[in-house]
Parts: structure tokens; C-alpha cells; sequence
């Protein structure tokens, strides 16, 4: 399938260490078209939100709260969420998806008019603070999504390759934008969008 993109800023290049293209043996340029559409709607509509009080406030806030939390404390976490997606009794999912920065999540969702399938912020662990719909992981730590933006620095744009959602049949692309604190300029957790292909 297609490709993956690094971007710093606005700035789109093809230079070594900026943009990371990960092509099947037998393809073309032609499955990563994607990606300057999916830039451009993110730089015009969603980057601003990295900066918004509620984005920072509840990611310096959860940072500070899973600073102590172990690889084994992580994983524990992650199979509690597995076993509550098909539960009717949910407690870890509802702290993510059912606070003041999920609500905030799910209107830019549904402002976005079909565009934006999914919204997630993520921590300095690799961990969900707010979802504007349930994800099948709690723990993010392992996908590029969070390894290509947060460990990587202030201003990083992250487009991953295009893929079809089966439930909807429409192909989608996540794009993850580092999160930083306004004050000191450094990490402090990601921002990923799914992009309904089809809406751009």
C-alpha cells in the first residue's frame, strides 16, 4: 500500500530524514496522492487545535498522573480496554471517551462534516486521554502515529498511508501532529485525525 510522510510545519519535502516512503516492490508514486490532500486539509483546519487549553491542559495533566506507570502497568491497561470494547460495563473506555476533552473532540468531529472519522490525543506514554470515538487500542505507544511525532519534536506532521475501512468502505488516511507545551516549546503528547479520503 502507499506511504508515510514525516512534514515539519507546513513545509513538505522529499529530502532524506524528512519524508519516509515505504513503497511495495511493485507500484507507483500513485498511492501516495494522498498525501497532499491530507496535509492541506490538516494545516488549514486541525493544526490550530494543538494549541487549544483544553489539548494542553488535560495532556500536562495526564503526564503528570502516568509519569510512574511501567511497560507492565501499560500492558495491563491495554487487555483491560480489549475486554471492555465488547463489555457492557466500561470504565477505562469512558474515562477517555466521555470527559470535557472527548466532548470537544466529537464536535470538531462533527464540524468537520464527514471529513474527520476519528479524533485521539494521546500522551507522553503513548496513552488515549480523550477519543472522539472508541479506538480498538488504549495503548498507542507502539504506532507510528505517536513513534513518528511525539518522540520526534515540536511541529511534526505525520501522514500514514491510505487504507479502507471495511465497516465503511471509504479509504482513510491518520494524520498525527506533535503536541507541545506553549511555554517551553517541548512534547508533550500527539494528535491524530482519521481523513475520510473520499470528503477531501
Amino acid at each position: 500500500m502507499g506511504g508515510q510522510t514525516i512534514i515539519r510545519g507546513a513545509l513538505v519535502s522529499i529530502a532524506v530524514g524528512t519524508c519516509l516512503w515505504s513503497l511495495p516492490i511493485i507500484g507507483s508514486m500513485a498511492s501516495d496522492v494522498h498525501i497532499g490532500p491530507v496535509t492541506a486539509y490538516v494545516e488549514a483546519n486541525v493544526r490550530s487545535w494543538i494549541e487549544d487549553p483544553l489539548i494542553v491542559e488535560a495532556l500536562k495533566d495526564h503526564n503528570e498522573r502516568h509519569t510512574h506507570l511501567t511497560l507492565s502497568d501499560i500492558d495491563r491497561m491495554d487487555a483491560a480496554w480489549h475486554v471492555e470494547l465488547s463489555s457492557d460495563h466500561h470504565p477505562l473506555i469512558d474515562s477517555v471517551t466521555g470527559t470535557p476533552l472527548a466532548k470537544f473532540l466529537k464536535a470538531k468531529q462533527a464540524a468537520s462534516g464527514g471529513a474527520i472519522t476519528e479524533i485521539i490525543v494521546i500522551d507522553a506514554k503513548g496513552l488515549s486521554i480523550g477519543e472522539s470515538e472508541p479506538s480498538s487500542d488504549f495503548w498507542q505507544g507502539d504506532e507510528q502515529k505517536w513513534q513518528k511525532t511525539y518522540p520526534a519534536g515540536a511541529g511534526v506532521l505525520f501522514v500514514d498511508r491510505a487504507e479502507k475501512d471495511e465497516s465503511t468502505q471509504t479509504l482513510q488516511s491518520q494524520a498525527s501532529l506533535t503536541v507541545s507545551d506553549p511555554q517551553t516549546h517541548q512534547p508533550i503528547g500527539t494528535l491524530t485525525v482519521g481523513i475520510n479520503l473520499d470528503a477531501l
